[in-house]
């Protein structure tokens, strides 16, 4: 499948600004079960400056400086990708091997199970979160087994909510609440993972807007998306899974950065010099080609 994308954020500021400092994270990275064909992002007013770097996790940002006095500041990403994904395992190892081999792994690269067993900035092992999941994880259960019965609890036990939370709202309060948004519903299980040694990150990207004929819309389209990949061991690898829709990750969901948590890939992130306060607003097309341009399978 290949997808266009548009991804407008606007700025609207009370007071004018002398000058911003930003970190843009809106180009997607071509990588397993994804290629990317084309990539741009424009900005308005223009940068006086402009860096590309890529980050450890092999996310591509880019320092942003804007050095004339504006009111408004409006930056579009436009991206052609190509996804095709690989069926998940049928079965995997059990949870016990998965943890034992994380905290056993040398390799150090950013694809490696270290980072991502220990709390991180977002997703604090609390106990609540880590209690739930425990349950799940009985001896002997397959860890995909037990990571998908997670995101289904997840799904059935907490409301999507988007007026319930905050970008900034803690994890526990949001689990306290059971209600919220992907961002929050990915966090939580990323903690239940982490807190019984089952390696997880948070994904961000984009989720396919238009659903098949005569099936629900999913939720969090039209605007950025987050789920969870889960490390089912080395001979398996990461699988993602979406707490928001209980689903599989599949040709749907388009990756634009991978992190530890939502802190280290925030698509935009910075500073302004102003005495006023901002409004922001964001939308996003995701618009699926004719199947007939589709590429062969990749992996």
């Amino acid at each position: 499948m290949i997808y266009d994308i548009r991804h407008v954020t606007t700025y609207s500021y009370e007071a004018p600004v002398a000058f911003s400092l930003c970190a843009l994270r809106l180009r997607p990275t071509s990588r397993a079960g994804q290629k990317v064909i084309d990539v741009g992002v424009d900005i308005d007013p223009a940068a006086a400056k402009r860096i590309q770097r890529r980050d450890f996790f092999g996310n591509d940002f880019e320092i942003v400086h804007i050095e004339s006095e504006h009111r408004e500041l409006r930056v579009e990403a436009r991206a052609r990708i190509a996804v095709s994904r690989p069926v998940a395992p049928a079965a995997t190892a059990v949870w016990e091997d998965v943890r034992q081999q994380a905290f056993s792994v040398k390799d150090l690269g950013p694809q490696s199970p270290a980072h991502f067993i220990y709390a991180s900035r977002v997703v604090t092992l609390d106990e609540p979160a880590v209690a739930y999941a425990r349950k799940i994880f009985p001896s002997g259960r397959q860890v995909l087994d037990g990571a998908s019965e997670l995101m289904e609890r997840i799904w059935e036990d907490f409301d999507y909510d988007p007026k319930a939370t905050l970008v900034s709202t803690p994890l526990g309060e949001a689990f306290a609440k059971k209600k919220g948004v992907c961002q929050d519903f990915a966090h939580i299980m990323i903690a239940g993972l982490r807190g019984v040694g089952v390696p997880a990150r948070y994904v961000s990207g984009y989720l396919r807007t238009a659903p098949p004929a005569g099936q629900k819309r999913l939720e969090g389209a039209d605007a950025t998306h987050a789920w969870v990949a889960v490390w089912c061991g080395p001979i398996d690898g990461w699988v993602g899974l979406d707490p928001t829709n209980n689903m599989l990750v599949g040709d749907d969901h388009i990756v634009l950065a991978e992190g530890r948590d939502y802190a280290d890939i925030s698509p935009i992130d910075g500073v302004i010099l102003s005495s006023g306060g901002q409004d922001v607003e964001v939308a996003v097309d995701v618009i699926p080609l004719p199947s007939e341009d589709a590429p062969p399978t990749f992996g």
